[in-house]
Formats: structure tokens, C-alpha cells, sequence
């Protein structure tokens, strides 16, 4: 008997569009092709519940620039979601839910203080600021995982090969014990690593991240943040080589996604 699709469960995928996102279509396919729901939504429509974020069950906070990048990247949406939408994001992980920052996203994330989030405290003690490069840095890089403490890298074996896009991306932490608290708690998820696996400068670290830290999770795992875009990297097309060389699935950023739609399956469904 063939199964329909309207009878299986999915996951609902919000996708946060605000003044100045580019990525939310491409990421809206991307979590689509991996058998989730995904709708995009202006952060607007959330503050005066138009849209529900209760429906939901992972939310994606989009690469792009945001407010055109203005104070610094990232700083006005946070500050516009901490004013109006900061309870509600707080209750959305609390549920067991999933939240994911890419590039603009992850900027956003670590100035609203939803990442690191030490000790469950939100208050800002990372941030991303301009490349050592002082420009633009679009190519693909490499990306070691350093954990297993978040949801988005179970099954995730050996090195990504995801490009990465933008100019404020330089990890740096407010002082040398956060860092240290970072490692410690395992909550460094990536870092930027050449085709060997082996931590090194530019180019292969894009940006001059603070021990080469691409993405980090919070306490729960279930926050995860990072610079690279996995939701560019979810085709065999998409990648630079791709008539001469297949790139193994393990590889491609549709590892991450995988993993986050299987685990709302497999906890919440």
C-alpha cells in the first residue's frame, strides 16, 4: 500500500527572515529535502503571533546581512528579538526544540546571548568580529568536529567540506577562562582544519577564529551555532568539483540538517 505523504509525521522547520537575509530560500530546500517542513517567516509576524512559534520544532536564524550589518553584524536583530521575543525562545528550547545560527544566524545567536549561554546564564561572552584578512572571505573549507554534545552532529564521521561566506567571523571570547570553560563543557563543535585534518592559519582558517573555533553549541546541544553554511552544501552539484569527483555524503552539510530532522523524529514526533 502506498504511503501518502499527508499521512506521515514531519518536522516543522521555521526559517526567520528579517531586513537583510539572503540564505532563508536556500535554506528552507535544503531542510525540505531531508523530509521536513519548512516555512519562512518574518520575525515581525512572530512578535505580533501572526505566526506561532509553538507549530515549530527546529527554528533557523538565517546567513545573510541582517539590518545591513549596521553597529556590527548581527547586533540589531538580536537586539530587536531580545526586546520583544527573548521568553519565547527561551521556552522553545525548554521544550526539547532545536535552534540553528548560520553565519549572520550564529552572529546573531552569541549577541542575543543564547550561545554560549554558560551555566544557563544570557548575557554575551563571544563574539564574531572582522577577519584578520580585513575583507571578504567566500570559499570552501574544512571543518574538523571537536564534539559529540549537540544533536546536529550524530552522525557526523571525519572532516565537512563547506564554504563559508562573509567578513565578521573572527570566534573570539570576552577573556581566557571562557574560552577554556568552552572546551572544557565540550561545547566547541567545529573548528576549521585543513584537507589533513590538521589546525592551521589562512587560508584554511578563513578568518583568524580564536583556536580555530567555527561553531559552537550551548549546555542542552540543542543550540548550535556556526559559520559555514551547510544548507549550500547539501547537493553534489554544488560543489566546485563535481563532475571530476563525487564527495562522499559524510562530507556535505546535509549531514547537520539530516540530523536535526531525524532527531525531532525520533524525540518530539
Amino acid at each position: 500500500m502506498e504511503t501518502k505523504d499527508y499521512m506521515v509525521k514531519k518536522p516543522h522547520v521555521l526559517v526567520l527572515k528579517s531586513a537583510g537575509t539572503n540564505c532563508d530560500e536556500e535554506t528552507r530546500i535544503a531542510f525540505e529535502l531531508t523530509g521536513a517542513n519548512a516555512e519562512i517567516v518574518y520575525t515581525q509576524d512572530l512578535y505580533t503571533n501572526k505566526k506561532k512559534l509553538e507549530r515549530f520544532h527546529i527554528l533557523i536564524f538565517p546567513g545573510g546581512f541582517s539590518y545591513g550589518d549596521d553597529i556590527a553584524a548581527g547586533k540589531v536583530w538580536a537586539t530587536e528579538i531580545k526586546h520583544f521575543f527573548i521568553d519565547k525562545l527561551k521556552q522553545f528550547i525548554k521544550e526539547g526544540k532545536l535552534i540553528l545560527g548560520i553565519c549572520n544566524g550564529f552572529q546573531v545567536l552569541v549577541k542575543l546571548g543564547l550561545l554560549p549561554a554558560l551555566n544557563g546564564k544570557i548575557d554575551q561572552s563571544v563574539s564574531l568580529i572582522c577577519n584578520d584578512s580585513a575583507r571578504y572571505e567566500d570559499r570552501w573549507v574544512y571543518l574538523k568536529k571537536c564534539s559529540t554534545k549537540t544533536v546536529f552532529v550524530n552522525d557526523l564521521e571525519g572532516l565537512l567540506l563547506i564554504p563559508v561566506a562573509h567578513t565578521e567571523g573572527k570566534f573570539i571570547t570576552k577573556d581566557e577562562e571562557i574560552l577554556k570553560k568552552l572546551f572544557k563543557k565540550d561545547q566547541v563543535i567545529f573548528q576549521y582544519v585543513d584537507k589533513n585534518g590538521k589546525i592551521t592559519g589562512h587560508p584554511a582558517n578563513p578568518n583568524g577564529s580564536v583556536r580555530n573555533i567555527a561553531g559552537i553549541c550551548d549546555e542542552t546541544g540543542r543550540v548550535l551555532g556556526m559559520m559555514p553554511h551547510p544548507e549550500r552544501a547539501v547537493l553534489q552539484t554544488q560543489y566546485p568539483d563535481w563532475r571530476r569527483n563525487k564527495i562522499k555524503s559524510s562530507m556535505m552539510g546535509s549531514t547537520i540538517i539530516e540530523n536535526a530532522v531525524n532527531y525531532i523524529k525520533t524525540t518530539l514526533l
